[in-house]
């Protein structure tokens, strides 16, 4: 059962390969009518500039960059709050808030140490623990591959601790045709977690069949 609208989602996406993945996930989340609290880290904006804008690694400004993200990433249906990495005053900073819902997408494999060990120094790494500690729903989306043994064990305690911890890893039984498609596979897969409805990427039936 998908949940009512409009959600309240807190969205962090942090230096990990994989931007585009945020970014699909920002514009699903704003055409289906949620709210959504967007937290991008420096390391975060780097990525966006070189892998979605191509602007290189080293963007001009913070502004620009979340400028022209936006730009392209949010459907006028939803919401936008933009969040300062250091704003730990922010209403998704605090339990009682009422806010449940939170991805991490991309994750990378530092944030993902943080959150593990709750050694956070930014909003994203304080959200992500809020949602352990109230119970909350907390989607980890890590990217990086081949896994250290370090990383395998952080993945183990952030899920003994509440967290579903979702791979970055399209399928092929979908017949992707694109990159595009393989992205949404995973951007749904992780709104799958959390019950909110999309199109994404067609069902698997009972008889063995890709449903469009």
């Amino acid at each position: 059962m998908a949940y009512d609208l409009p959600m309240r989602v807190f969205l962090g996406i942090t230096g990990a390969s994989g931007a585009a993945y945020g970014g699909r996930t920002l514009l699903a989340l704003t055409a289906a009518g949620h709210h959504v609290g967007l937290c991008v880290s420096d390391a975060g904006c780097q990525v966006i500039s070189h892998e979605i804008l191509g602007e290189g690694p080293r963007p001009t400004s913070r502004d620009h960059v979340m400028d022209r993200f936006l730009a392209d990433h949010c459907d006028p249906a939803g919401s936008v709050d933009v969040l300062a990495p250091d704003d730990i005053a922010c209403s998704f900073a605090s339990g009682s808030s009422g806010a449940r819902v939170a991805l991490v997408m991309p994750c990378s494999t530092s944030s993902l140490g943080r959150i593990a060990h709750g050694t956070g120094d930014n909003l994203i790494h304080r959200v992500a623990e809020v949602m352990l500690k109230e119970r909350g729903q907390l989607v980890l989306v890590p990217r990086e591959t081949p896994a250290s043994l370090i990383q395998l064990r952080n993945m183990v305690a952030v899920t003994e601790a509440g967290a579903v911890v979702l791979p970055a890893s399209p399928a092929l039984y979908t017949q992707p045709q694109s990159v595009d498609d393989m992205i949404d596979f995973v951007v749904g897969k992780a709104l799958d977690v959390l019950r909110i409805d999309h199109a994404l990427f067609p069902r698997w039936d009972e008889a063995g069949r890709v449903e469009a």
